[in-house]
């Protein structure tokens, strides 16, 4: 192979992004830089004399090699400024824990009414909750206020005993007139319990044992004193 095809086939590979991609591309960059050093000098030593090889060409590999050297540095440079702002974020969200945020979520039932947040859609004159348990069915559906807005859910079935407890997701669908306008979920409230990084990303872990996105989250407060 050409010292310039081995470049160019790096380049390939240095353009496919950062993190695992990127690491891997380091290492073939570096495992395959003595042999583009040792196919250019033989290139050189092995070239015809009444026709030497233009000085530009080689310039042209050294500059593909270098250049790609570069792309693979630099990848490996915004992963680690990622990490860090990551790791950043995580700590300014450290303050969050034991506070209450609230969420679009699903809600952890324990047998008490649970405090939601109903949004329903403009123009709507009807709206039913849905609730869904851990496989998808669903056990409850009744009727809320078209306006949504505070609600209190109390965990009951379809035969008005008390659900089992557990984690069930729980949503509103809109109407007018016979017309679904469309489904959203609830927001609840949960304390916050830990703040971890993920992928990348900053993530809360609730009470219930929810974990959700801290951008996700839609407002904060101290919990009530009890």
């Amino acid at each position: 192979m050409e010292p310039l095809a081995i470049a160019n086939g790096l380049a390939g590979t240095a353009a496919l992004g950062s993190g695992a991609t990127a690491e891997k591309a380091k290492t073939t960059l570096n495992s395959d830089f003595e042999t583009f050093l040792k196919m250019l000098t033989a290139q050189m030593k092995n070239q015809d004399p009444l026709n030497p090889v233009e000085s530009t060409e080689f310039a042209s590999q050294l500059a593909a090699f270098s250049t790609v050297e570069q792309q693979v540095l630099t990848n490996d440079l915004l992963t680690g400024l990622g990490t860090q702002m990551g790791m950043l974020g995580m700590g300014q969200l450290q303050g969050w824990v034991g506070m209450e945020a609230r969420v679009k979520m699903p809600v952890a039932y324990a047998g008490a009414p649970v405090a939601l947040t109903l949004e329903t859609r403009p123009g709507a004159d009807l709206a039913r909750l849905v609730v869904r348990d851990a496989t998808g069915g669903i056990v409850q559906e009744s009727s809320v206020p078209a306006t949504g807005g505070a609600y209190s859910w109390h965990g009951l079935g379809e035969d008005g005993m008390p659900l089992e407890s557990g984690t069930y997701s729980i949503s509103v669908d809109s109407f007018q007139g016979d017309e679904i306008l469309g489904s959203d979920p609830v927001a609840s409230q949960a304390r916050v319990v830990e703040a971890r990084l993920s992928d990348g990303q900053t993530m809360l872990v609730m009470e219930g044992g929810q974990i959700v996105g801290a951008r996700d989250v839609l407002g904060l407060r101290q919990p009530d004193a009890g």
